[in-house]
């Protein structure tokens, strides 16, 4: 006892020692408050949510496509809204704003787009890009929609949006790829919401893998690739090792617990509603039938007398670009049916040349003016415009096209892209078998074959985050803390 009331005396200040304790543990406390507004559309898992992201006042819902997050994000808005008497912001990537205008009005709720800063609705609807022109003093609460994407912007609009969200009192975050390549991807949720600034949950959380840490999980993974067809069994094992040390931070072993602790503090996950204990009735996805392409270009590379795989990003964008007319070609034949389908490509080049191959097709690029961009999207969905031609960054999330069930993608290095596109297909509501093409060439099998490792170890990790924070959120508290010093203050 006598440590315990011990003073730590420094420049001015005095504490005892519980206090510093205190002070160096984070308080997952709560902001909000008990729900007024709950509507009957709302499914009881998504109703769950809602309710306790309302009590939670700032907070992450880290929904699998298709489950809901729009009217959830309505809902929660709302119920700010009617709490408070001050306006909601909800901020959605380009594609998704006029969706969300639209279902505001299918559910009843008061909800407008505004582009210029000036607005009188209860919620307001905007695009990030148009986020600086804005006041954050004028709203009680913000929705960041595919909150994701906030790791795309550099570090400049990053700060700018996660300055914008700090100074609102209410605040939530919802996306299907919370950490699709690394779990030190939270971050970026947590310092939005408040909760941890990045470099403090790295501190707290992780250590930093040296040359020869780094080293050693290339050979763990060399190891895995080279077992996988004797024992599976192992693989998977080494596989989900491989997963928790992507890059250069890894969990710390003794904070594992209380990492996902701190996490389930202010985040919810889930697959299906089953994650959460509820039924999975009509939640039940159709088939997702793949089909890998490795297209054989006409000419091998100039002074070469065959193919042989690309090294480097430099040697695989020369490889995209010499292969050029090789894919696309294969890809028009492809789609050469009467049935909507949608191409995802990567170069303006790509979309260019497809655009002229498919007779049918509509491009929609970087250079597309927004109002044209929403045009096209309605149009696409509501059936008037059958080929789709566009790039994952501008089109990838947010996004229902169930009616669509042919996706063509080119391979690449970004699993995120890669699973955000296929989803706006292959989603809940879609009720036709979703046919997949990967198309690459032989001089881009190791961008193909990262894909898939990326694809197996982001499955790896949303499964270990729904039940990590699971575990977290139904802890014996008397069997596993004796002292209340020791005790997490969020559960």
């Amino acid at each position: 006892m006598e440590t315990l009331a011990t003073e730590i005396v420094g420049e001015g200040m005095s504490v005892t020692y519980t206090q510093f304790l205190e002070a160096k543990r984070h308080v997952g406390c709560d902001h909000g408050f008990d729900p007024v507004y709950m509507p009957d559309f709302l499914f009881p898992f998504q109703r769950s949510l809602v309710e306790w992201a309302v009590r939670k006042g700032r907070a992450a819902i880290f929904a699998d496509c298709g489950l809901g997050k729009t009217p959830m994000q309505l809902v929660w808005a709302d119920n700010v809204r009617r709490k408070t008497g001050k306006p909601v912001l909800i901020v959605t990537p380009l594609a998704v704003a006029q969706q969300t205008e639209r279902e505001a009005a299918k559910f009843g709720i008061a909800a407008a787009r505004c582009q210029d800063g000036v607005h009188n609705s209860p919620i307001v609807i905007t695009n990030y890009e148009r986020l600086h022109y804005f006041e954050s003093v004028d709203f009680a609460g913000v929705v960041c929609d595919e909150s994701s994407i906030l790791k795309s912007f550099n570090g400049t609009r990053r700060k700018q949006i996660t300055r914008f969200v700090s100074k609102v009192p209410y605040r939530l975050l919802c996306t299907a790829t919370a950490a699709p390549n690394d779990y030190v991807e939270l971050g970026t949720s947590s310092e939005a919401l408040g909760m941890l600034h990045y470099s403090e949950m790295l501190k707290r959380f992780f250590w930093q893998l040296d040359d020869k840490g780094q080293k050693r999980e290339q050979r763990l993974q060399d190891q895995a690739e080279m077992i996988v067809s004797s024992d599976p069994k192992y693989f998977r094992k080494l596989s989900y090792r491989i997963a928790q040390t992507i890059g250069q931070w890894r969990l710390k072993h003794h904070a594992v617990q209380d990492f996902w602790r701190w996490v389930a503090s202010w985040a919810r996950a889930c697959r299906m509603p089953s994650d959460l204990g509820f039924d999975d009735d009509g939640f039940v996805l159709p088939p997702l039938r793949e089909h890998d392409h490795i297209i054989m270009p006409k000419s091998p590379p100039p002074g070469m007398l065959f193919t042989v795989p690309a090294f480097g990003m430099a040697a695989e964008r020369d490889e995209r670009r010499r292969t050029l007319n090789d894919r696309c070609e294969y890809v028009a034949d492809l789609v050469r049916h009467d049935r909507p389908a949608v191409v995802w490509c990567h170069l303006n080049c790509e979309g260019d040349l497809l655009e002229q191959l498919i007779p049918d097709a509509e491009q929609i690029a970087g250079r597309t003016p927004d109002d044209r961009k929403v045009e096209l999207y309605e149009a696409f969905a509501g059936g008037r415009v059958r080929m789709l031609v566009i790039k994952p960054k501008i089109g990838a999330f947010g996004l229902n096209w169930q009616h669509c069930n042919h996706v063509v993608t080119f391979a690449t290095h970004s699993y995120e892209q890669y699973y955000q596109s296929v989803r706006r297909c292959w989603r809940f509501g879609q009720n036709k078998p979703v046919r997949l093409d990967v198309i690459a060439t032989e001089g881009e099998c190791r961008v193909l074959g990262n894909m898939r490792r990326k694809a197996e170890k982001a499955g790896q990790m949303f499964e270990a985050l729904i039940r990590e924070m699971s575990a977290a959120t139904t802890i014996n508290e008397s069997d596993e803390y004796t002292m209340g010093l020791e005790k997490p203050v969020w559960l």
